[in-house]
């Protein structure tokens, strides 16, 4: 076990909170609890979608604002990438698997599916990264789910606190120079603009 691992496992700073987080879900209504679950398990599916919503819009904005919508899920494949390295390197047990008697709404995940940080986390908060950078009003919405899907994944029992808040970061920081940098293969889209793939990149009509 590794010396992070050693920090961050059974005995951390936030086992409190995490514990106070699964008791609250377990007195919880089984509505809340199933809604909640069932996002936790497959809400980031809503942010693929907010991807293609991204792209749609993007068609009547400029070649840079297209660029960045159509490098979004670029940026957060590296981003799972990155985050899969250090889940690797730290080895942190997940909570229900550390702590007797934890409560759940989902599996816990098997040993070696370590647990810090979070990639829920690190993918929701860089989808909403790279959207912001795209249409404000549509990244701002991404933020709110993003912040929703951390949270959901301490309440369903499978994370720490300190699992989603560090995934959270990792994602918002690393996607947001990823993204600024997408936005210098504008000239790139603007040509592309100009051919056969002008249905897909632009909505706005034809110069001359």
């Amino acid at each position: 076990m590794s010396a992070a691992a050693s920090l961050l496992g059974p005995a951390s700073f936030d086992t409190g909170l995490y514990t106070e987080v699964t008791r609250l879900a377990r007195r919880s209504p089984d509505l809340l609890d199933d809604t909640i679950a069932l996002y936790s398990a497959g809400g980031l599916v809503l942010f693929a979608i907010a991807m293609v919503a991204a792209w749609w819009l993007a068609r009547r904005a400029d070649g840079a604002t297209m660029a960045r919508a159509l490098t979004a899920p670029l940026v957060v494949v590296v981003l799972y990438g990155v985050n899969t390295m250090v889940k690797g390197t730290v080895h942190e047990a997940r909570p229900c698997q550390a702590i007797p008697g934890s409560f759940t709404l989902e599996s816990c995940p098997p040993t070696g599916d370590w647990s810090f940080p979070s990639n829920h986390a690190a993918i929701a908060f860089a989808a909403a990264t790279a959207l912001w950078a795209v249409n404000r009003r549509l990244g701002a919405a991404v933020m709110v789910a993003a912040v929703l899907m951390a949270a959901s994944r301490v309440w369903v029992g499978v994370h720490y606190p300190h699992d989603v808040a560090v995934g959270a970061v990792i994602g918002t920081v690393l996607a947001a120079p990823l993204t600024l940098a997408a936005g210098r293969t504008a000239p790139l889209v603007e040509r592309a603009r100009t051919g056969r793939l002008r249905p897909l990149l632009s909505a706005r009509p034809a110069a001359g």
